[in-house]
Order: C-alpha cells, then structure tokens, then sequence
C-alpha cells in the first residue's frame, strides 16, 4: 500500500516532501495577505461552477458560506495556517473541505493553481493601487495647498546647485505635483494592465470543461480576458508595470526629500519641520534631523531593487509557468507597503513645515540671479542677446573683483558697460519683481502658477 500523502497533489507520490522541499516551497508567510482576493476570486469560481452543473445549488450555498466564514476566521486571527499547505490558495481550499466536506473537493475543478494564483495577484494590484491612488491624490491635494497658502513667496531656484532665477516657491512646489501626477498615470496603467481575466485558462492549455469566462469577467469587474491560455499563467507583466510606477514614484520622493534634508539644514534654513516629524541625536543635543526624509529618500533603493529583482527572475523562464515566479510576490508586496509608508511620511512632512520666507529672499540676492533679466533688458533696448550676454557677464565679474553685487551698482558704475543701460535698469535688477516679468506659459509669474492651480484642482476635483 502507498505511503500516504496528505498534499493536496500528493496522490502520484508515495513519500512525504522532504525538509528542504518544504522550507522553500512555502510562500504561506508572505501570500497570507492575498486572502480576499483568493476568497472572491473562489467564490466566483463556485458560482461559475454551478452555472455548469458541476456544483448544486446546496453545495454552491455551502462553498460560498464556507469561504465567508474562513475569511471572518483569517480576519480574527483564528486561521490555523499550515506551511506544509505551502500557499494561501491551499491553505484556504483545505480548510474548506474541513468545514463543508466533499463539495470543498469539488472547488477546484476546471482550475489549476496556475490561472488561480495569476488572477489573486491581478486582483490585489487592482486593489492596491486604488488605495495608493487616494494616497497619491492626497499628497497632490497637499502640494496644492502649501503652493496657494504661499503664492506670493518668492526663493531661489537652482541649477547645478547654484542659486540660478527667482522662482515662487509655489512654482517649486506644483514642479513635484505635476510629477506626481505622471506617477498616477502609471498607476492608472499599471491598475489597467492588470485588468484582463485569467481564470478559466488551467495550468496552460485550457480546461477540458465549456466554461463561462464572460461570467467570470463579469463577476470580478475585469475590463476583458487574457485569450491566450499560456500566456495567461505565465504573463507578469502586470506587476512590472506597478513595480515600474513604484520605482519612477521612488525616484521623484527621493528628488523632493533631498530638497527637504537641504532646506531645513542651517546652511539652508528655507524650512522648519515639524518638531514630532524630526529626530534627536544620541550624543549631540542640538540636533533635530530630517529623518523622515533622508528614510524616504533611501527606501527608493529597495523600490528600484523590487524592479530589477523580478525583471531578473523572469528574463530566463520557457513558456508557460515555473515555479521561479513565485518570486514576484515578496518584491511586490514590498513595494506597495513602501510606498504607501513614503507617501504618508511626504504628506505630513509638506502639510506641517514652516517656511523661513526672510531666509529664501536672502537667498535670491545671491550670485547675481536677475542677471538674465539684465540681459534681456539689453537686449529689449536693441542689443543681440549674445552681446548683452557678454555684458552682463562684464558687470558680474567687475562686481566679483571688486567686492560688490549688482543689486547696490549705481546707474554711474553701470553705464560704462554699455550706453543702453538708463535709469530703468533698477527695476530688472531688483528680484522681487524677476518673477512677474516672466510671460510663457507655465513660467514662474503669479497668473501662470494660479493657472496651474486652478487646472489641478479641476482636474483632480479638490
């Protein structure tokens, strides 16, 4: 008589899986937290099934009620989750034939573990990112408002490092919302990509079954099906695409921390952040440091490595499933956590901190930043532009070797460089009003940044 093997599979073997075979077969740990997306997509399935006379009614009301009161179990912390079941999905379908007997067998038929597991992490993704999506357009929401609140601010802005032309801080700020709002389209597309059934599809080939799966398409809102049945099981596509959102979104919270960790330094001091966001140092009293940042700013490392990490497992799997993919899950529930932490982390920081406005003034009256503004003045007065270049490059370097800046030239030390200079030239030289002489759209002057504003809150109805 054959060694018994309680596996759910183990009806062609006659030892139990070895040690080794079980430690890493085991995902239970981690793909846990898919078990509303395995309970919906079973319960459908059911229903499915007995639109095929495959399940009864009876048995059709037992699986469903059998499935909800698993979910009840897991969500009280009552679920005896066993590794030796290896995943959720056995976990769950054990469970069930426990509680409701033989029609818990009957569950799986018309499926396989492949076009299962490929429609949980479909359905998770889309949950996900609608729950990031809210997070996203708070953040946005956030940005917004700092800009409005602080519309008449004026700071340097910067190229290369080096203090370049005024700018509203609120252009500043709507620069970090516009890409953000780049990240939720590749959220929207990540969430769309994911949309296409494959369930119904089996291990590879297809089901040996006339299933329903316009029914099924219907019952889980997917917006239409995966035709191809190997590319069904196999395809992870999908979570590259969130996996790819994730680590462009990393990589603009990144940008903006480091701004935030340089501008609440005291060689900045352009912004306070609040007391509860910052930290103190263990030996050095004074100190309050941008943690939250310079974290935020480091776990872009982890969302690119998540992309990379699952772009390697897959670069060198045959058609269709292989058991490498189980390595998409722990990279991608990474990066959903990740990103939602930074993204809650980034919207305290910006709705609490304090602008230094006296400090980011002083900043402007430094290296010389209306000095385009004089060269257009120059060249409004006749001088081709590449001359009036060279002129104001003069006026700066007479200004270095002699100690002095610009804004405090007399209109007697300005007019040897060049006899277009008259008293007029005060104005293009005073940085308060650089800002409002900027007239393309999307420029840094008042009425374009409101513009800006305004199409964002239209757009996203805040």
């Amino acid at each position: 008589m054959p060694h018994e093997n309680k596996k759910l599979w183990g009806g062609r073997f006659g030892s139990v899986s070895a040690e080794i075979t079980e430690k890493l077969s085991s995902s239970i740990q981690y793909d846990c937290r898919m078990y509303r997306q395995d309970i919906r997509g079973s319960i459908a399935h059911a229903r499915m099934l007995e639109k095929m006379k495959i399940l009864s009614a009876d048995e059709l009301k037992a699986v469903t009620g059998g499935l909800t009161s698993i979910m009840n179990e897991i969500e009280r912390g009552d679920f005896p989750f066993s590794e030796s079941l290896e995943d959720i999905h056995m976990n769950i379908e054990s469970r069930l034939t426990e509680r409701i007997g033989e029609a818990g067998k009957k569950l799986h038929t018309a499926r396989s573990r492949n076009d299962q597991v490929a429609l949980d992490v479909r359905l998770y993704i889309r949950d996900e990112a609608k729950s990031i999506r809210e997070e996203l357009l708070g953040l946005i929401e956030t940005l917004v408002k700092k800009a409005e609140e602080n519309i008449d601010v004026i700071m340097p802005g910067y190229t290369h490092m080096q203090v370049a032309q005024p700018v509203l801080f609120a252009q500043h700020m709507l620069a970090y919302a516009w890409q953000f709002t780049r990240d939720m389209r590749r959220l929207d597309f990540a969430d769309d990509s994911s949309s296409s059934l494959p369930l119904g599809c089996g291990a590879l080939a297809g089901v040996n079954y006339k299933n329903d799966r316009e029914f099924l398409r219907n019952e889980l809102g997917f917006k239409d099906i995966v035709l191809n049945s190997m590319d069904a099981v196999s395809d992870r596509d999908f979570v590259l695409d969130f996996l790819y959102f994730s680590a462009v979104m990393g990589a603009h919270m990144s940008r903006f921390c480091e701004e935030i960790v340089l501008w609440s330094g005291s060689d900045f001091s352009f912004i306070k952040l609040a007391e509860n966001l910052t930290t103190g140092s263990s030996i050095m009293p004074q100190k309050r440091n941008p943690d939250l940042a310079e974290l935020i700013r480091g776990k872009s490392g982890r969302l690119y490595g998540n992309l990379f990490s699952l772009l390697t497992v897959l670069k060198g799997i045959p058609m269709t499933y292989n058991r490498d993919i189980q390595e998409d899950k722990e990279p991608l529930f990474d990066s959903v956590d990740t990103v939602k932490l930074a993204i809650e982390g980034l919207t305290a920081m910006v709705s609490t901190m304090t602008l230094n406005k006296e400090r980011m003034l002083r900043g402007v009256y430094s290296n010389f930043s209306t000095a385009t503004d004089i060269a257009d003045y120059l060249a409004q007065k006749g001088v081709p532009f590449r001359e009036s270049h060279a002129i104001v490059g003069q006026i700066v370097r007479h200004c270095e070797e002699n100690g002095k800046d610009f804004f405090t030239l007399g209109l007697d030390e300005l007019k040897p460089f060049s006899p277009a200079i008259e008293a007029d030239i005060a104005e293009y030289i005073k940085p308060e009003s650089s800002t409002e002489r900027k007239q393309s759209m999307g420029s840094t002057a008042r009425a374009e940044v409101e513009r800006q504003i305004a199409v964002l809150k239209e757009r996203f109805g805040f």
